[in-house]
This record gives structure tokens, sequence and C-alpha cells, in this order.
């Protein structure tokens, strides 16, 4: 459904796989829109598409940390972004 829709892409580097990644990734995306009218809506109108995960191979938020300098310590990756300049680096991270 609505593959060339803007959304919301989810990078993830899981300690312990799903047994299913489509049925985790259709609860997450029931959980949010359980909790965010505004966001259910939108998928419902077809405006953004439901969330995407893109599983993540180990140790690739702590190579782009180290990437950027940021490792260890009290830095932390940053949860949300606005671009996809982080999401482009992790994407070579990708199974």
């Amino acid at each position: 459904m609505g593959k060339n829709l803007p959304g919301h892409d989810w990078f993830i580097e899981f300690s312990k796989e799903p047994d299913d990644i489509h049925v985790f990734s259709q609860f997450l995306d029931d959980r949010l829109r359980s909790k965010n009218i505004y966001y259910n809506d939108l998928v419902n109108g077809k405006i953004i598409r439901p969330l995407n995960i893109l599983r993540l191979k180990r140790g690739a938020f702590n190579k782009y940390m180290s990437s950027i300098g940021k490792l260890g310590g009290q830095n932390k990756c940053p949860q949300i972004s606005n671009d996809r300049k982080i999401g482009d680096y992790l994407i070579n991270f990708t199974l």
C-alpha cells in the first residue's frame, strides 16, 4: 500500500530478531495508531504509508556514532531526525 508515499522509517538493531518482522511491524503500527489518532488518520487517508522497519546488522549504531566522533561516554544516538542524513548512512548496514 502506498510505497511511494512519504512515511516513517524505523532503523532497528535487534538484540533478538522477532519471529516474524511483518507481524512485529503491524503490531507496532497498530499501537501507534491507537495512541495517535492523527497518525491513524494520515495512514487511513493514504497521506503517509504505515511505518517501515529497516533491520540493521549488529553494531550499525556504534559504527555510525564512531563515524561522527561520538562513540561512548554521554553521547546518545539521535532517536528522531527530520532529514535522511543518518538514515542514508545506516542504509548501508541493513540486512
